[in-house]
């Protein structure tokens, strides 16, 4: 039997050489080249039953290679690598009809089995979904590994319905993660609605989410849609969903089950289409094991899961951030503000229990107060502190990180509290939480009474 031959289209030469040695050791045939016309040539010849190309290449763009193949060879797979590690650069090589998008440096092992993978699963003609330009600019930024991988798994949900739950700390971005999944999905000329379920009164709820009838409790003078009904044929968000009391967790269920629900007060069944994303920053695992939230929902939610990382774990993403919001900021508030490496260095030793809404905000900060065009070293400790210390020896380094987290957290509840004198709705204004979150977090610390 002929061993499978693949087509390599990479303008480095060192990358040609090491892909080629990894697949012919794992038994396949390869040819390389180092530009696209060569590349082309053989594909329109009929050789090759895989491709591997790489985006930048001297005489044309990768992506724009893809439509051109498909035409002639709907079969064939396309695997596309770049260092242009950008949600969109992924985006585009899914939408344009890539198999898989693999950021340099990649495993080289992860690129053999994606090879095979691809060999196994060859393209029906008309087994794609159409194609949609994307957006100029994408609000998600990194080029980590983590995020990385959040990049391949939007990518691979392109073109689908399916339920997701995102996890993360709050700041992290889930938000966007959802938007950037409403936004490549069939469902992207539908509306995307947003509702934080821990910002809304128990009592509430049900009005809110479902909607209610004119007279249907006191106060209800017209009758509302609600969020579903509003959401229809677009995508609805919940976030905080760990956050959902268990009576309202049923009648959510029997809307995932039934796509239909009634509004508070009437009678009328309504069916909807929507696609549905949750996300929390619970442990929802733990929160099933104590009976706090319903394990079939659970499951029903938890479809696709993705893991939005907290800031700590991708420090090297902290100086595309930076990047990132100090230009918007420049253009905001007129001020040429730029920052000194020293202060740059500073800001990503910082831990960041906040994530990525913090930085922006001790940016926004730096900008506004800032009184010369540069972000000194002693403009950031004078926010956020001095570098701290070594950790102490034998300690688990993460371990002891979340300690400090979760001592700050602890000692911040403690002093809103005492400066609302015991008032819980007052000292959760304080915090920028609501009252609800407050309460699990003061029976978290053992400081409930």
């Amino acid at each position: 039997m002929t061993a499978p031959t693949i087509l390599v289209g990479d303008d480095d030469g060192a990358i040609r050489t090491v892909v080629s040695q990894a697949l012919g050791r794992a038994g396949f045939e390869v040819r390389a080249t180092g530009n696209a016309a060569t590349l082309w040539r053989w594909i329109s010849d009929g050789e090759g039953d895989l491709v591997i190309t790489d985006v930048v290449m001297p005489d044309e763009n990768g992506l724009d290679l893809i439509p051109r193949i498909r035409d002639i060879r709907p079969e064939l797979r396309i695997v596309v690598m770049s260092a242009h590690n950008t949600l969109l650069t992924a985006v585009k090589a899914t939408e344009r009809g890539a198999f898989e998008y693999l950021s340099k440096p990649f495993d080289i092992n992860e690129l053999v089995n994606v090879v095979r993978r691809g060999l196994e699963s060859r393209r029906a003609p008309g087994d794609e979904f159409a194609a949609r330009e994307p957006e100029d600019a994408l609000p998600l930024i990194g080029r980590s590994p983590v995020m990385q991988e959040i990049y391949r798994t939007l990518a691979r949900l392109m073109g689908t319905d399916l339920t997701v739950m995102i996890n993360g700390e709050s700041g992290t971005g889930k938000e966007l993660v959802a938007r950037a999944l409403h936004n490549h999905s069939p469902r992207a000329q539908g509306p995307f609605i947003a509702i934080n379920i821990a910002a809304i009164p128990g009592e509430l709820l049900e009005s809110e989410l479902f909607g209610h009838e004119k007279g249907a409790f006191t106060g209800a003078q017209a009758q509302r849609k609600g969020r579903f009904e509003q959401a229809n044929g677009g995508t609805l968000f919940l976030d905080e969903i760990g956050e959902l009391p268990l009576t309202m967790q049923s009648k959510l269920l029997r809307v995932l089950q039934e796509r239909a629900f009634e509004r508070v007060g009437g009678g009328k069944t309504i069916t909807v289409q929507v696609r549905l994303i949750a996300a929390t920053n619970l442990d929802l695992d733990r929160a099933v094991a104590e009976g706090r939230f319903r394990e079939d929902l659970y499951y029903r939610l938890k479809v696709v899961p993705i893991r939005v990382p907290p800031l700590r774990e991708r420090k090297e993403d902290i100086p595309l951030l930076v990047d990132h919001f100090l230009k918007r900021l420049r253009q905001e508030h007129q001020k040429p503000t730029t920052i000194v490496p020293e202060a740059l260095a500073r800001l990503v030793d910082h831990h960041w229990p906040g994530n990525v809404r913090e930085l922006e905000n001790t940016l926004e900060r730096l900008v506004i107060m800032g009184r010369q065009p540069q972000i000194q070293l002693q403009d950031v400790t004078a926010i956020v502190g001095e570098r701290p210390p070594a950790g102490a020896a034998g300690l688990d380094a993460e371990a002891s990180l979340t300690s400090s987290v979760q001592d700050l957290e602890r000692q911040q509840i403690v002093k809103a509290m005492e400066d609302a004198k015991g008032v819980q709705a007052k000292a959760a204004k304080m915090l920028g939480i609501t009252p609800r979150q407050l309460g699990y977090r003061l029976k978290k610390y053992g400081l409930a009474s």
